[in-house]
């Protein structure tokens, strides 16, 4: 019955050719629970323009609905937990002081904030904390490329991949179209685990055995063949490198910038309110 007497008063509502532009002293009580109300005004936010007219219909219908279920739950906590209110209110009264003060800093630290980083900054930084930047597992440089088990001239493969010679890289790169899955950028470091993970086949290999700088490894399963040259290897607990570690570094960069500025702020906003005698501690 509800339901209907919602549906009628939104039919009503939708008559007019301008659905929602109400005049706040025009504005009528649309639901009640308790002592609280809901107007026409409050429902000018829930439809938007190129809406359709059943569509706001569904949309005005739900929002009056779940606007009551909420203001009977709301009224039935406040009977129930009237011990709780001061408590509540506290936690309110918390909720919304942090929210102004992180809003605060969030755009003090927009406007203000040093966000370029130079090749020096992220330099300085990593020779005074690398102690901090040891790995808790291997990196690697290496190349792999992974094939069809029946790739025609595999040996012309197996001679382009161990070549050093940049022509014959480039024959490799030129052949990516037969190639399943590749890196050949033997430059950048990579995790033993996305290694595994690209090269399942090598779990059967002893990782003590695999992981010399140096090593050439050719395996085949009943479906591909994998060719894997590790050049360089770094070990649990080693530095890490800073090519590798240059991206936490600028984020921590600009964490400690962060924590400075704020600081500087806040320690200038009290020296200027003991400056005009705003505040006094007893």
């Amino acid at each position: 019955m509800k339901n209907i007497i919602v549906y009628i008063f939104v039919v009503v509502l939708f008559s007019s050719c301008n659905y929602f532009t109400l005049k706040k002293e025009e504005s009528k009580i649309v639901a009640r629970v308790n002592t609280a109300y809901l107007y026409e005004k409050d429902l000018a936010k829930v439809v938007t323009n190129g809406v359709s007219k059943q569509d706001s219909t569904l949309l005005v219908n739900n929002y009056i609905n779940n606007w009551v279920k909420q203001q009977l739950l709301l009224s039935k906590a406040e009977l129930n937990l009237a011990d709780k209110v001061d408590k509540f209110d506290d936690l309110v009264k918390k909720y919304k002081e942090d929210l102004y003060i992180n809003s605060y800093k969030e755009a003090v630290v927009k406007e203000y904030l040093n966000t370029e980083i130079t090749d020096k900054d992220i330099e300085d930084f990593y020779a005074k904390n690398n102690e901090n930047f040891k790995l808790n597992e291997e990196l690697l440089k290496l190349k792999f490329v992974k094939v069809a088990n029946n790739y025609a001239d595999k040996k012309e493969l197996v001679k382009l991949f161990k070549s050093s010679k940049k022509e014959d890289l480039e024959s490799l790169k030129s052949d990516k179209l037969f190639l399943q899955s590749y890196h050949l950028n033997d430059s950048i470091w990579i995790k033993y685990t996305d290694l595994i993970s690209k090269v399942p086949v090598l779990k059967i290999l002893d990782k003590k055995e695999l992981l010399k700088n140096g090593k050439f490894i050719q395996k085949e399963d009943s479906l591909s063949l994998y060719l894997v040259t590790i050049k360089k290897v770094l070990n649990r607990n080693e530095i890490a490198p800073k090519s590798y570690i240059t991206p936490t570094v600028k984020q921590l960069i600009l964490h400690q910038r962060k924590l400075l500025l704020l600081k500087n702020i806040e320690e200038t906003l009290i020296d200027d309110a003991q400056k005009k005698e705003q505040f006094e501690i007893y």
